[in-house]
């Protein structure tokens, strides 16, 4: 390597470098305000390190723990199956959409398509789920809307398809005997768990920060999400702290830290998806990078 390279890959590799640790800044200065005292807080301002260590944020939400305990488990239940049920579905009609010998092809590559530009809007979502589906006030309602269908999951996969699964490894397991769910299953799916890694980490992402479905087709709050339940509490600072309840309210108000709990409300939504990203990272950028090689 002639010694010019070398200088532009440390330099590439230093900008890089900086540039990475800018992306970290805003979520040291969240991490910092959710542990910092309010006072200090309204103060000072914000700061990468606390000037007056508080939990006084986290004491505060866990005024709430049981209702905030069943929310986390929900949310876990809904994003384990929201995320498994959603891969089933994407790979199997993105597998079919490989294959050129399916019939109609064009066609449902179409709708696919179609999905990403058009929806039928709110207010028809809404009544199929509530009136003919009967989903509100369900589990349900926060997986089966996730499900159907994110067509741009499906294009991904399907491109990874037909891009890095070799044909004659195809034709090899038919010649011996293999079915299109055994070929799938025993061949297709061991040899792309690149793009299933990519789809699974985006789908739990999805499902995990979806709070709209909750908001539209939850009432009853023992099936809040985490998301519902933390913006509950985000509602409820903010109205406490909006109106004015009264000398002894307005008191008991003053204590609560509204700026540090808001900040504390964003570290328990994100920390859970921050710990698991690290074991996803390499599949997610070899998927992405294989998967959209071609259109």
């Amino acid at each position: 390597m002639y010694k010019s390279d070398r200088i532009t890959q440390w330099v590439s590799h230093i900008f890089l470098i900086i540039l990475a640790s800018c992306s970290l800044i805003p979520f040291i200065i969240l991490l910092s305000s959710s542990l910092s005292d309010e006072a200090s807080i309204l103060k000072d301002g914000y700061s990468f390190f606390p000037k007056e260590f508080s939990l006084a944020a986290y004491e505060y939400l866990l005024t709430n723990s049981a209702s905030l305990l069943r929310a986390y488990g929900i949310t876990v239940f809904v994003t384990v199956f929201g995320t498994f049920f959603s891969l089933v579905l994407t790979s199997f009609l993105a597998y079919g959409l490989s294959r050129r010998d399916l019939p109609f092809k064009n066609v449902i590559a179409f709708i696919v398509f179609f999905t990403l530009l058009f929806n039928g809007g709110l207010v028809p979502t809404y009544l199929v789920y509530t009136q003919i589906w009967d989903l509100k006030n369900s589990i349900w309602a926060l997986i089966v809307p996730g499900l159907l269908m994110n067509g741009f999951n499906v294009l991904l996969m399907r491109t990874f398809f037909m891009t890095s699964i070799p044909e004659p490894v195809i034709e090899s397991a038919r010649m011996d005997g293999a079915g299109e769910f055994r070929t799938f299953f025993s061949i297709i799916l061991p040899l792309s768990l690149p793009i299933l890694a990519t789809i699974g980490l985006l789908q739990t992402i999805s499902y995990w920060n979806d709070w709209f479905n909750g908001l539209i087709y939850i009432t009853e709050p023992s099936l809040f999400s985490v998301q519902n339940i933390l913006n509950r509490m985000l509602s409820d600072i903010q109205f406490l702290a909006s109106n004015n309840l009264g000398t002894d309210t307005s008191a008991s108000i003053a204590q609560i830290p509204t700026t540090g709990v808001r900040m504390a409300i964003a570290v328990i939504g994100i920390l859970p998806i921050l710990i698991a990203y690290p074991f996803f990272q390499k599949y997610l950028v070899k998927g992405i990078a294989l998967g959209s090689v071609k259109g």
